[in-house]
């Protein structure tokens, strides 16, 4: 098995670096690149949806980047432990109908001795926006100060 550093147990920085990787590979909306970063029979619950292994997770991220268009997404350290990351996050995109959306979530992450994650839980909430009130409009920028909650 190939590992995935940042490996634990974490440190904050470790634990940072590994919530950037994540938020990094999600802008790039590949879902094969997204999946990589899991184990094989990884457990989430997205919302009210739950999967059960890669090919879930690459058939789920297909449908909601097809649904979830000019998707971008910043995600911030909230707490860790050994193998454990919570983080919490905000991504923003429109509908085929043109309604922005800003969608406000935690996530609780637990990763294997291999760095992969081996189970995800998402709690999502969306708010609609207008395109004048978006915040996020490419990949973080270098220095980018950490997003606003509201």
């Amino acid at each position: 098995m190939t590992d995935r550093p940042p490996l634990p147990p974490f440190t904050a920085e470790t634990a940072t670096a590994k919530v950037q990787a994540a938020e990094d590979a999600w802008n790039s909306r590949d879902p094969e690149r997204v999946s990589l970063a899991y184990t094989e029979d990884s457990v989430w619950r997205n919302r009210d949806t739950f999967l059960t292994g890669r090919a879930e997770i690459v058939a789920f991220l297909t449908a909601k980047w097809a649904r979830e268009e000019d998707y971008v997404l910043r995600k911030s350290l909230w707490a860790f432990t050994d193998d454990r990351i919570a983080v919490r996050f905000q991504y923003e995109w429109h509908d085929a109908a043109g309604q922005w959306w800003r969608s406000y979530g935690n996530e609780n992450w637990e990763f294997d001795a291999h760095g992969l994650m081996r189970r995800r839980e998402a709690s999502i909430n969306d708010v609609p926006i207008t395109e004048a009130e978006r915040r996020l409009t490419g990949p973080r920028t270098p220095g980018e100060p950490e997003i606003p909650l509201h």
